[in-house]
């Protein structure tokens, strides 16, 4: 399964991206014994439009560009069900066990997302009730990544 992070912002040199890249080669170290062949990060620009519905409409249409056709897709969004790491995890293994050959998590930008990538969406999911960056929540989505892995495959650093 190859899992794509899909991303409205572009990730600029400095800490949030080297914790995110480290976390994400580490997820795709350990993911490759679980069915995980490839783990892919595919960033575009913030919208351009005055209206931010405008913004999300068209930060949305640029989100699906970037999604396979038969892809499953997460979005990321503070609305969405907050899941425990291991319930996390299960949503990945499920996903593999299904044989499904896309993954992707989609992270909006400032205003959120638009309604056709949510009309696309499998489900909608929140790192808590919180709004963080996107900076951030693309570090946060990268280390649940590497922790699902852990719990997937036994390793010890998830210790719930």
């Amino acid at each position: 399964m190859h899992i794509l992070i899909a991303a409205v912002g572009r990730l600029k040199s400095g800490p949030e991206r080297e914790l995110a890249e480290r976390y994400l080669d580490r997820a795709q170290k350990s993911g490759r014994p679980l069915g995980i062949s490839r783990l892919d990060v595919r960033e575009i620009g913030e919208g351009r439009a005055t209206r931010p519905d405008d913004r999300k409409a068209e930060e949305a249409a640029e989100l699906l560009t970037l999604v396979p056709d038969a892809a499953e897709v997460i979005v990321l969004d503070e609305g969405g069900l907050s899941p425990t790491s291991e319930d996390f995890a299960q949503i990945i293994a499920a996903a593999r066990d299904r044989s499904v050959a896309d993954l992707v998590f989609a992270i909006g930008g400032p205003d959120g997302h638009g309604p056709a990538i949510k009309a696309r969406a499998r489900s909608t999911l929140a790192f808590g009730a919180m709004t963080w960056p996107h900076q951030l929540v693309r570090v946060l989505l990268a280390e649940q990544l590497y922790r699902a892995t852990t719990i997937l495959s036994g390793h010890p650093y998830h210790r719930a």
